[in-house]
């Protein structure tokens, strides 16, 4: 005698075996900006986590060939962690990134350096030691370990704005042996400055010391925003990059 249940089993046989079963449609691509994280030294999967949450699909970036050759190939932008300046400088160097990164950044490509990436980025360091390479890119002078050594690091609330970071939202800010930009050019916007007194000489626009900076394509700061959890730094340059994608 025939099963009652026979045709429902024949026909879902049948549907395991139809074509469109055997060749599902394809997963929908990745419409994320992909950021490379240069990956030599710093908290990388600390970034990796922040851009994320920004919105963007992180990639680590351990050697040349990680680049890409233009921007977009391989890499929509970039981040430069925080580290220290001579050792990245070096770094660079022997793995021969410094020269394709400096041209893919001239090329336009987008970059937000952190702490030493800050200082990577600068047209003009102070404190440097002789001989040291950098990629250059934001019309400013930086000056190396601005506030002091590792036993000077703090942490501040700084209003910025332009950084979604009003009075009763501040952005918490850590500097751990920190830069911070002596001046700026013409084309150069200024996103962030400490509290005024915080340190003597030159001074940002509110008194205190320059610690974010904008030009074009390229992003930095003296502090570290991928400590906390706070991801507003990285949303503002996923941004940058979206709307260059």
């Amino acid at each position: 005698m025939t099963s009652p249940n026979r045709s429902h089993r024949l026909a879902h046989t049948m549907d395991a075996r139809h074509p469109r079963a055997l060749f599902p449609a394809p997963a929908p691509a990745d419409s994320r900006p992909t950021i490379g994280v240069l990956a030599l030294q710093g908290d990388v999967r600390e970034h990796c986590l922040a851009l994320e949450a920004a919105g963007a699909r992180p990639v680590v970036v351990r050697r040349a060939a990680d680049l890409g050759s233009t921007p977009g190939d391989r890499l929509d932008g970039l981040v430069i962690p925080g580290g220290e300046s001579t050792t990245m400088s070096t770094l660079l160097t022997s793995f021969a990134m410094l020269e394709p990164l400096r041209t893919l950044i001239g090329a336009g490509l987008p970059a937000y350096g952190s702490c030493a990436g800050m200082i990577m980025l600068a047209d003009r360091v102070e404190g440097a030691q002789e001989g040291q390479a950098f990629l250059g890119g934001i019309d400013m002078t930086v000056r190396r370990n601005a506030f002091g050594r590792q036993i000077d690091s703090y942490e501040e609330d700084l209003i910025a704005p332009a950084l979604g970071a009003g009075r009763d939202q501040p952005l918490h800010a850590v500097f751990i042996r920190a830069p911070w930009v002596e001046e700026v050019g013409q084309g150069v916007e200024i996103l962030a400055t400490t509290r005024a007194g915080r340190a003597a000489g030159v001074r940002g626009v509110d008194g205190g010391r320059i610690v974010a900076v904008r030009q074009g394509a390229l992003l930095a700061t003296s502090f570290h925003p991928e400590v906390g959890g706070d991801h507003r730094v990285h949303d503002v340059f996923v941004s940058m990059v979206t709307r260059r994608v």
